[in-house]
């Protein structure tokens, strides 16, 4: 046994010896299984990542949460669909308050309407910044941690007071360095007071969730106007009657839709299950493809290291020979091959690893993209090329091992 053992260090140490006396090849060998194993780490890295924001994200919802909008999740790929989509009503207060009035099973019923502003305080500036009109129903639904003051009341809500509740985006590129509760913001040529500020959210699939500002609801109407299309948000009493909720407030909105029954519904609702859905769903498209990519750079990988060990067996056919004539037996051959196909695949999988640990951690500190490194990537990667440096080697390594000693010796 001990001997077997120092036999197989001695072999170790020559497939070691062969991979260092050849770097270029070598480099050059394992640069498809270096790609192959860093994408399919890294690819999984990020949607862990973005897995996690948007379980976090949707946490905060609850499980009792409704969404009720005029689209919902909507491709718009076919034309034919996308014009009957734009023929939907759009949902409005009458909506809203029909269900609050109608639907006994939704415990707080809470209206969102969005518009876009670029947003300017002396040599500041942020672009792009979601401006929310909500009622204050919303903070039982959708709370806001806060960071600084205060979030609007139903009072203002009422008066359509013109005060402004801040997203720390916001707050730091128009007020940085300042406490900004008290402070004025123009918005659509309108002066608001600024009365609170959030805590940071952080990003969602590599899109920041803290460039906003939320003001009263009917004070979004008197600045955007009337004509948009509302969020209706619905908080179900009890997370076990979500069906039951859905249910009723499709009832009440077919009926005003004037909805005939078989006709689809005009509007779309949106749950956290929904949203994990759809994820869960688009995830595992992008993993199968991306799969398939990777595969077909691993098996690039390993025909490589294939056709590198067959021009090995070629370059040191004198020494199989040496090694056969003093006692080495076939079998002996064959492991010291497999060992440096091995070897070979394991390096690039180690070096694949490292990449995509190194470029997760980057992405993770240096931009909102979300990335989270899998504590099983180097188990699994030295796995996937153990198998792919013993598939692909297997060949070259049975070729050395039937060549004849005594041809082999003559060899030049």
């Amino acid at each position: 046994m001990a001997i077997r053992i120092g036999l197989i260090k001695e072999v170790v140490a020559m497939a070691f010896d062969t991979v260092r006396g050849n770097k270029m090849r070598s480099a050059l060998t394992v640069l498809g299984v270096v790609i192959g194993i860093t994408s399919i780490v890294g690819m999984t890295a990020m949607i862990r990542g973005f897995d996690q924001s948007l379980r976090e994200m949707i946490g905060a919802l609850g499980p009792n949460t409704i969404f009720v909008q005029r689209f919902g999740f909507t491709s718009f790929s076919n034309p034919a669909e996308a014009r009957n989509l734009f023929k939907r009503p759009n949902l409005t207060i009458s909506d809203a308050r029909a269900i609050e009035e109608r639907c006994p099973l939704a415990e707080v019923v809470a209206m969102e309407v969005h518009g876009q502003a670029d947003l300017k305080r002396g040599d500041f500036e942020i672009r792009d910044t979601d401006i929310g009109g909500v009622t204050p129903q919303i903070l039982a639904i959708e709370p806001y941690e806060v960071e600084l003051g205060r979030t609007f009341t139903q009072d203002e809500e009422d008066r359509a007071a013109p005060v402004a509740f801040l997203g720390s985006d916001v707050q730091d590129n128009l007020f940085p360095g300042i406490d900004p509760v008290g402070k004025q913001l123009r918005i659509r040529g309108a002066m608001l007071e600024v009365v609170g500020t959030a805590v940071k959210k952080g990003a969602v699939l590599g899109m920041s969730q803290d460039n906003y500002v939320k003001i009263p609801f009917s004070l979004h109407r008197k600045l955007w106007g009337s004509s948009r299309s509302i969020n209706i948000s619905v908080k179900a009493a009890d997370a076990d009657h979500m069906e039951q909720t859905i249910d009723e407030v499709r009832a009440v909105l077919r009926a005003r839709h004037h909805v005939r029954p078989g006709d689809d519904d005009d509007f779309a609702f949106m749950t956290a299950e929904g949203i994990n859905d759809l994820w869960r769903s688009l995830t595992q498209t992008i993993f199968t493809v991306a799969l398939f990519v990777v595969g077909i750079s691993l098996v690039v990988g390993g025909i490589v290291i294939m056709n590198i060990m067959l021009v090995s067996v070629i370059e040191r056919t004198r020494e199989i020979g040496v090694r056969k004539a003093v006692g080495a037996r076939q079998r002996d051959i064959v492991q010291q091959f497999l060992i440096e196909a091995v070897l070979l695949s394991c390096l690039g999988g180690a070096i694949g690893v490292a990449i995509a640990g190194a470029a997760s951690a980057l992405l993770a500190a240096y931009t909102p993209l979300p990335a989270r490194f899998p504590a099983w990537a180097p188990f699994t990667a030295f796995v996937i090329c153990t198998a792919i440096g013993i598939f692909f080697g297997i060949h070259p390594a049975r070729r050395a091992a039937r060549l004849d000693p005594i041809e082999a010796l003559r060899a030049e």
